[in-house]
C-alpha cells in the first residue's frame, strides 16, 4: 500500500494506530494536535499530514462566532441555543471555551452543551433534554463528528420542534438544517489531492506542513425556512454561497 486517504478524525486516527510507515493524508479533521495526530501543524513530522478542518481567518474561535452570528442574523429571535458536539475527548483549551462564551454573549445568546459519542445518544439522552427544556431552547447548532452521520435525524427533529438549525458543513443543509456554515469540503478534497500527488512523488508527510481550509460557505435551505414560517433577511441571503430551494 503506498498511501492512506483518511477522511474523518475516527478514520486518521485508525489509519495511524495501524501503520508508522505508510504516508497518511488526512481531510476534514478538527484539531489534529489536540487529537494526536501531529505534534506541530508546520513541522508533522512522522507519518502524517493533511487538511484541517475548522481554520479561519480570524481563528478557529472565529469560525464559532461567525456561525453564531449567522444564526442571529438568520433567526434575530433566538436567545438559548443547544450546541451538539459530535466530538468528545479532544481537549478544549480554555481560549476556545473563553472566545465561545464570549461570541455568544456579545450575540445576547445562552449556550446549552451536549457532547454526543454516538448517534444513538441523540434520541436516549439528548433530544428528551431538549424536549424537556422547551419552549427555553429556540435554536440548535451542531458541531462536527457524530452529528454528521445523524444530520438527517438532527434536521427532523429540529424541523418536528420548529427549531432553526446551524450546521457545520453543507450536508448539514442538504438535509434539512436552515443553515451551514463551514469549510468548503471541495476545496479541502482538491487540497488532499495535491498532498497525494506530492507524497507519490516523493515527498516525505514530515516535510509537508498541515494546511487549514481557506475557502468557506454559507448553505441556506429555503424549503426548511418556509416550513419553520421564517423569512430570511436579505443580508444573510446575500453571503449565501448556495441556496437550496
Amino acid at each position: 500500500m503506498a498511501l492512506i486517504l483518511a477522511w474523518g478524525a475516527a478514520n486518521a486516527l485508525a489509519a495511524k494506530q495501524a501503520t508508522t510507515t505508510i504516508p497518511i493524508v488526512f481531510v476534514g479533521v478538527a484539531n489534529p494536535i489536540g487529537r494526536g495526530l501531529v505534534p506541530n501543524l508546520a513541522r508533522p513530522g512522522g507519518n502524517l499530514t493533511g487538511i484541517a478542518s475548522e481554520g479561519h481567518p480570524e481563528g478557529g474561535a472565529g469560525l464559532t462566532a461567525k456561525q453564531l452570528e449567522l444564526l442571529k442574523e438568520a433567526v434575530p429571535t433566538i436567545s438559548r441555543v443547544a450546541v451538539l458536539f459530535g466530538q468528545v475527548g479532544v481537549p478544549t483549551s480554555g481560549a476556545s471555551e473563553q472566545a465561545r462564551e464570549h461570541a455568544a454573549s456579545v450575540l445576547g445568546l445562552t449556550l446549552r452543551l451536549f457532547y454526543v459519542q454516538r448517534s444513538e445518544d441523540f434520541t436516549a439522552r439528548v433530544f428528551p433534554a431538549i424536549i424537556a427544556d422547551a419552549p427555553a431552547i429556540d435554536a440548535l447548532y451542531a458541531r462536527g463528528g457524530v452529528t454528521f452521520e445523524a444530520r438527517r435525524q438532527l434536521a427532523d427533529f429540529a424541523l418536528q420542534h420548529r427549531l432553526p438549525m446551524m450546521g457545520s458543513v453543507r450536508e448539514h443543509a442538504e438535509a434539512g438544517s436552515l443553515l451551514a456554515y463551514g469549510a468548503s469540503q471541495a476545496a479541502m478534497s482538491r487540497r488532499a489531492a495535491h498532498y497525494v500527488d506530492k507524497i507519490l512523488k516523493g515527498t516525505r508527510p514530515a516535510d509537508l506542513p498541515v494546511e487549514q481550509p481557506t475557502q468557506f460557505e454559507l448553505i441556506i435551505n429555503l424549503k426548511t425556512a418556509q416550513a419553520l414560517g421564517l423569512t430570511l433577511p436579505p443580508s444573510v441571503l446575500f453571503q449565501a454561497t448556495e441556496v437550496i430551494r
